[in-house]
């Protein structure tokens, strides 16, 4: 990944964007060609030097049984939004503005490891329920549903572990720009509904 200095991301980003509930791109190259699926993750700080990601694929899914050449690679998405020049206090001053796209991403290699053992996916998919659930008024939990249910379900996933080597990652959150236009992404993104977008920006500028 191409990362200029400034856009560089630093550990408490990289956290952010690997803790926070979301999905990632799994991509890996085998003998068939190259696979990807998206799938949602719990990422367990604790394992390895780097941590890993946590996630499961249907059974029918190839991906699982192909085998993998070398490194597999998992894409991070943070929010990303387009930024209009018409937001930048320096448009009025001298007109050298042209539009970008703001994004933070995470580029996350490693080793992948397949569990079959259902103990390995109930503890998975609990993590991976409880952390999309957290921020819920009545939040559902597996117990929820019968037993019998759960375990067919259990049944049709394969679980995948991804032991992270390396992590590149970017944050590309209008660092370069002066205090007085990162003002104006801020409010722009706002007023259109991007909230998170405009929290990123701002948590950038304060790191």
């Amino acid at each position: 990944m191409y990362i200029p200095t400034h856009f560089a991301a630093g550990p408490d980003a990289i956290s952010h964007l690997l803790s926070r509930p979301a999905a990632a791109n799994l991509v890996t190259m085998t003998p068939q060609g190259m696979l990807a699926t998206l799938l949602p993750f719990v990422f367990d700080p604790s394992i390895g030097e780097y941590g890993a990601l946590h996630t499961h694929v249907a059974r029918n899914n190839a991906q699982w049984s192909e085998p993998v050449i070398g490194e597999a690679l998992a894409i991070v998405q943070g929010a990303d939004a387009y930024v209009s020049p018409s937001w930048y206090a320096s448009k009025a001053e001298h007109g050298r503005v042209v539009p970008t796209w703001n994004y933070s991403t995470a580029h996350v290699y490693g080793n992948l490891v397949i569990h079959d053992d259902p103990d390995w996916l109930a503890g998975q998919v609990r993590r991976l329920t409880d952390t999309n659930e957290a921020g819920f008024d009545h939040p559902w939990s597996v117990d929820d549903a019968p037993e019998r249910y759960i375990s067919g379900q259990l049944r049709a996933i394969v679980g995948l572990e991804l032991v992270i080597t390396r992590i590149e990652a970017k944050t590309k959150l209008s660092q370069n720009r002066p205090d007085a236009d990162i003002d104006g992404v801020v409010a722009g993104l706002a007023a259109r509904g991007q909230a998170e977008s405009a929290a990123d920006v701002e948590r950038a500028r304060r790191q």
